[in-house]
């Protein structure tokens, strides 16, 4: 996750800040550079374009651009509000809850990041381990069982190694210099090969081809939200370590957004110039040069894997002061290496859901509550606790009784306006 140039350079004084504390001034070294090229680095992967091709055939092409569209502005804007936030105060996600439900009660939404962070592990490690064993089949024909689990392990062994650190050594050098730019060289040349594929089945028939009707735009615009709203645990994390809010605002937007509709729309290209039931990953491969950019898309899969162990440690850091970053981040890594092992993939869009549905409403009451500064610092503040339990329920009351509307959109109008209300109030 966390592209080396975003992340502090040393451990020992990564570890030393303490994730209920703000970050000192004279560690605040990231511009808008640092903020864009990180958040594009962790808005590209796999697990992206397999979440893309969950829009079709659902919807139409052309409404599922519009979803992808929308959904990335509206999710990378709320990221970069909270990115905001944390860089003005220095914070990490974790005490930004905390001084809006006050310490006592953020242990709860905490802990259930923790859990979240845990499985997004599993998930990435998940899309790595198919995408190696696909890689493997692809230029051997193996396709023996053992396959998955020595690449689930292998992955495994290496974020292990990196949760050790920040970034350091090769790994980390090579993805600051030459990893992204790599990436954004293979995703050009996907979107061209299959661009290409388009055009040669008629791309005005795929543009004019209706969907099947079992996902309305506003559900589709939901599943779209939730990538970028599965950051919002963790964007102040690194955010806390720019110089200015504007910049940090303005490139964790940009950065996220773009690669959010580059890769959601490249997994609904894929799908919609495929045969049905056709497998991302080995579409992938089939395309010309797709070996060769699908590896080193899976190397920059890293980045997002590290970056949910470190916010995961960053999390438990703030429980449990006494437990270090650094240890707590390698057992989270062998621990999601261990949930790889017997993951299903088929689980990922309703775990995906059910996190929007906890984190959406309560990052509109973060947003609400702290946006004109810091309120004091209190054991429990019982309205902001209860107007973000109260937008859970909205969540998962509009898929019963609105469904027409989508879940995200009425929870967060909810808690964005009661929270400035109660924020003007109090």
């Amino acid at each position: 996750m966390a592209s080396p140039s975003s992340a502090p350079s040393s451990p020992r004084r990564d570890s030393a800040h303490a994730s209920a504390l703000p970050v000192p001034r004279a560690d605040r070294v990231f511009g808008f550079g640092q903020h864009a090229s990180l958040w594009f680095s962790l808005g590209v992967g796999l697990l992206v374009m397999q979440v893309g091709s969950f829009l079709v055939p659902a919807l139409s092409l052309r409404d599922a651009l519009l979803a992808i569209v929308a959904g990335s502005a509206l999710g990378a804007g709320l990221l970069a509000w909270v990115a905001a936030i944390g860089c003005r105060e220095g914070l990490s996600s974790s005490a930004l809850v905390g001084h809006t439900l006050g310490r006592r009660f953020a242990v709860l939404p905490v802990a259930l990041n923790v859990l979240q962070l845990l499985g997004w592990t599993a998930f990435e490690l998940v899309v790595m381990r198919d995408g190696t064993a696909a890689i493997v089949r692809q230029l051997t024909g193996l396709d023996a069982a053992w396959v998955p689990i020595v690449a689930t392990l292998a992955w495994g062994g290496l974020l292990v190694a990196l949760a050790g650190g920040t970034m350091t050594g090769l790994v980390r050098r090579f993805v600051s210099r030459f990893g992204l730019p790599l990436v954004v060289v293979s995703l050009c040349w996907l979107s061209w090969q299959f661009w290409s594929r388009a055009q040669a089945q008629g791309f005005d028939a795929l543009w004019s081809r209706p969907g099947d009707g079992s996902m309305s735009a506003l559900s589709a615009l939901d599943l779209v939200i939730a990538m970028p709203v599965s950051w919002l645990p963790l964007v102040a994390d690194y955010a806390r370590y720019g110089r200015a809010a504007s910049s940090a605002l303005r490139g964790t937007w940009l950065g996220y957004a773009l690669a959010n509709i580059w890769c959601y729309a490249l997994g609904v290209l894929v799908v919609s110039t495929s045969a049905p039931g056709a497998e991302l990953v080995a579409t992938l491969l089939l395309a010309q040069g797709g070996l060769v950019a699908l590896g080193l898309i899976l190397i920059d899969e890293v980045d997002n894997a590290y970056g949910d162990v470190h916010s995961g440690a960053v999390s438990v850091n703030f429980l449990r002061p006494r437990m270090t970053i650094r240890r707590v981040g390698m057992a989270l890594a062998a621990l999601g290496t261990a949930c790889a092992l017997v993951l299903p993939m088929h689980s990922l869009e309703p775990f995906m859901l059910l996190l929007s549905s906890i984190f959406v409403p309560l990052f509109g009451v973060v947003i609400s509550q702290l946006a004109p500064g810091l309120p004091p610092q209190r054991g429990l503040r019982w309205a902001p606790a209860a107007l973000w339990l109260a937008g859970i329920v909205v969540f998962h009351a509009g898929a019963q009784w609105w469904p027409a509307w989508g879940s995200a959109l009425p929870s967060l109008a909810l808690t964005l306006g009661l929270g400035a209300l109660l924020r003007s109030r109090g």
